[in-house]
């Protein structure tokens, strides 16, 4: 009796063995497809949430140094996500946006290029704010103290083009004050003007605060008051023709947390 007990337990324990394993295969499936996938959306990362992606993100040139070091914190808070930058003067950016390049996001250095692509993005963000800046030669060897000294014809001062953000703060506080300046040059991007001014083609040029100290053993400088200066707003959105559009949405969101903003904050750029 005890033997066969005894085969009859075996017997069990071999259809039971026998009942788990298909279910332990359908539960870890060696194709690596989950649910997720299965249906099309994109993974999530297991530390954030925030779905994984190779993001495109088109940049206002005065954010080159500040957002190479914001993307790679982003990319190391969410592993598996690559997020690439193209920086142009933020009229150029929204010429882009206009004849459909391949993007994710978008971040201007102001409010009025952003909104001229209502049909393009998302609901935009300020991330950030900024203002602009006096730039001469490192020990500023022509003595430019203030606005008022750009009118002096013998100096060569660069400005950035009207239609760039830049250049149209600039407009707008020199005529504010009502000071006319002829400029050797005007340039697409505030990089350029800058970099006149570094390379002593330019005595003194128009640029936001951040810009310039991106090159403190090349320039210096003006500070401007701020009853005579501009303030930039750098409003960041998704593009409506993203296909990753769920990690677009989680970037532009980091830009408003702590960590972004410590970052941002500590390249010179003001809260939002």
């Amino acid at each position: 009796m005890s033997l066969l007990i005894t085969r009859r337990r075996a017997a069990a324990a071999v259809l039971t063995t026998a009942l788990l394993v298909p279910l332990a295969a359908c539960g870890n499936d060696d194709s690596g497809t989950d649910k997720d996938s299965a249906a099309g959306a994109e993974p999530s990362n297991s530390a954030s949430g925030a779905p994984k992606a190779d993001l495109t993100v088109l940049a206002a040139a005065s954010l080159t140094d500040v957002f190479k070091e914001a993307g790679a914190a982003y990319e190391k808070e969410n592993p598996g996500t690559k997020v690439t930058f193209s920086f142009a003067g933020s009229q150029e950016l929204a010429a882009q946006v206009k004849q459909g390049a391949p993007a994710d996001a978008l971040v201007t250095a102001d409010t009025k290029t952003m909104d001229g692509l209502t049909g393009e993005t998302g609901t935009p963000t300020v991330i950030a704010k900024n203002r602009l800046v006096i730039a001469v030669g490192e020990g500023n060897p022509e003595k430019v103290e203030n606005l008022k000294d750009l009118s002096d014809t013998k100096l060569k001062v660069v400005l950035a083009a009207p239609e760039v953000p830049v250049g149209r703060y600039s407009k707008q506080i020199l005529d504010a004050q009502k000071i006319a300046v002829k400029p050797v040059s005007q340039e697409p991007n505030v990089r350029a003007v800058l970099s006149k001014v570094e390379l002593g083609e330019a005595d003194a040029g128009l640029v936001y605060k951040t810009d310039a100290e991106t090159a403190p053993d090349k320039v210096d400088a003006i500070d401007i008051p701020d009853a005579e200066n501009a303030v930039a707003s750098y409003p960041a959105a998704t593009l409506k023709g993203s296909k990753h559009s769920e990690a677009a949405a989680a970037f532009v969101a980091w830009l408003s947390t702590p960590a972004a903003q410590k970052i941002l904050q500590g390249a010179g750029f003001q809260q939002p």
